[in-house]
């Protein structure tokens, strides 16, 4: 038997969208934020139903989608008397989009399963353009059988999904993704800011380069706004750095080493002490364009 009634709890900019993609492909969808204003503008737009704590807003849910800020607000939303654990149906399963660590996903995973309640760690990449165009990608941690269930639902705002391997297999794959968004916006940055200099035609050098081995989502969608110094177009630094801090914590438990990561890691600091805390991730170029 298909889904039809699911939850969505936290409506930031990726999540706004993404529940009205749910909507959008006629499912009954009922949401939570903890900001109330959103849940009503999000009402007005797209007919679907609020309830005012996250237990009401699952109720008879079959599938629970959350994306949040980080482990504590997962944790807010996940636990007490008005929390998820508590007022979840059994054999429910719990989609948690949010970026958080594989420690807390392992922990939830183990806490469902004595609940029988299924609990799948899906971070997205694709930046909140891709949210709003319903193309995210979606990296899992979980059992087969509830991914399964959930996949149909999830593609009705994602182009990839990927069931990676158990418990927080997801979360690890988004640390590796942001690892690698690190390092390639940095040398795009660099790379920018020393054509410039060269006084070449930065459009040009773009458009030919863009198609070789240097050809990147970074560069294809961040290289027009970059030129322009315009850094108000996707995922803030201060997420960014949430995110690295994750990656250096799982890194000092499996013994990888990231030095050029680290490196990047200090130079958001610096984009945040000049004020850039909002600005997304492609800021790096301020430090290297003067």
């Amino acid at each position: 038997m298909s889904v039809r009634k699911v939850s969505f709890i936290g409506l930031g900019v990726m999540g706004y969208p993404m529940a009205g993609y749910l909507k959008k492909n006629n499912y009954e969808v009922t949401v939570f934020n903890r900001t109330s204003s959103k849940s009503e503008k999000w009402v007005d737009q797209f007919q679907g139903l609020s309830e005012n704590t996250p237990g009401k807003a699952c109720v008879n849910s079959e599938i629970v989608f959350i994306c949040v800020g980080k482990d504590s607000d997962l944790q807010e939303v996940m636990e007490g008397e008005e929390g998820i654990l508590k007022n979840i149906n059994n054999n429910s399963i719990i989609v948690d989009h949010t970026t958080a660590s594989a420690n807390i996903a392992r922990k939830y995973f183990e806490e469902s399963k004595k609940k029988n309640i299924h609990f799948l760690d899906a971070p997205i990449s694709g930046g909140q353009a891709g949210a709003e165009n319903g193309q995210l990608s979606v990296m899992v941690g979980g059992e087969e059988e509830p991914f399964r269930k959930a996949k149909p639902v999830i593609s009705s705002y994602s182009k990839a999904i990927e069931l990676i391997g158990p418990s927080g297999s997801g979360q690890l794959t988004k640390m590796v993704n942001q690892i690698c968004i690190a390092g390639l916006v940095q040398g795009l940055s660099e790379a920018m800011a020393f054509g410039k200099k060269s006084d070449l035609d930065m459009e040009k050098v773009l458009k030919v380069i863009s198609k070789g081995a240097a050809q990147s989502w970074q560069m294809e969608n961040r290289y027009r706004t970059m030129l322009d110094g315009k850094f108000d177009f996707g995922f803030a630094v201060d997420w960014m750095r949430k995110d690295l801090s994750i990656c250096f914590e799982e890194a000092n438990k499996n013994g990888a080493k990231l030095p050029v990561t680290e490196i990047v890691d200090q130079f958001y600091s610096k984009v945040q002490s000049a004020g850039g805390n909002r600005f997304d991730t492609s800021s790096l170029m301020t430090l290297v364009d003067d």
